[in-house]
């Protein structure tokens, strides 16, 4: 008896967004508050952020705005800003260092906020989430290819956690990779004095928590340098009520 074969047709998934040039996706609308990257000329879907995710990217802009203030670099870091890496492709990292001129000149410009291919920031952060291939390999060969300098990826799925740094050696115009893990210290490559801890990146503190406690810091400071101040006038009133004049000690 011949039995019939059915085939068995895999299913895919099939991308049917409009195809976009780069300077019709800096003008794309839509009614849908979801936000589109661009990857060869088709919108891609960003997924909606998870608590975890939205708390990791405002620790890492926290930190790394104070570092940049305390070290007076015209430098910022911000979100949202978009990173063309190709002709048709355009991403937008979950985090962005530049030049406070660059951001300048993508704000000049009518469109969305996205550097072009001349503006290099010198770091983005891409924080993990449902497409991880995206994150690991495909926006990775984007990044190098772009000559972005310092290319971080963190990934706070369970039992896979981790920080890995991709940067370029001096010299070299191909990545190397650095993993960190939970209990040991991140270094950034493009910035050797700024350091986090893994751990507090994976399961960080909530940035208005640290606000508080940094403005608790500043008043218990001035406070203290009240009681100074008052301590030095009571010396000084004294020191005149000897006849001894301060301003001359």
């Amino acid at each position: 008896m011949s039995q019939s074969v059915v085939p068995v047709v895999e299913s895919k998934q099939i991308n049917t967004s409009p195809t976009l040039t780069f300077e019709e996706y800096r003008f794309y609308q839509t009614d849908s508050d979801l936000k589109y990257e661009l990857y060869k000329g088709k919108l891609i879907p960003m997924p909606t952020a998870t608590v975890l995710h939205i708390k990791i990217c405002e620790y890492l802009v926290y930190k790394l705005q104070r570092y940049l203030a305390e070290h007076n670099l015209d430098l910022v870091a911000k979100t949202g800003l978009g990173v063309r890496t190709e002709e048709d492709t355009s991403r937008i990292p979950d985090v962005v260092v530049c030049t406070q001129s660059l951001l300048e000149q993508a704000a000049a410009r009518p469109g969305s906020g996205i550097l072009d291919f001349e503006e290099k920031p010198l770091l983005v952060i891409e924080v993990v989430s449902q497409n991880r291939r995206a994150d690991y390999v495909i926006k990775r060969a984007e990044y190098e290819l772009a000559n972005v300098p310092e290319y971080v990826i963190v990934d706070p799925t369970p039992n896979k956690e981790l920080v890995r740094v991709l940067a370029f050696p001096e010299g070299e115009d191909i990545y190397t990779q650095t993993d960190f893990r939970a209990g040991q210290q991140i270094v950034s490559v493009v910035f050797p004095n700024l350091t986090f801890l893994v751990n507090e990146i994976l399961s960080p503190p909530l940035v208005e928590g640290l606000i508080k406690a940094e403005q608790a810091r500043f008043q218990e400071l001035e406070q203290q340098a009240a009681v100074e101040r008052q301590r030095a006038e009571r010396l000084a009133m004294r020191l005149r009520e000897l006849g001894v004049d301060p301003d001359r000690i």
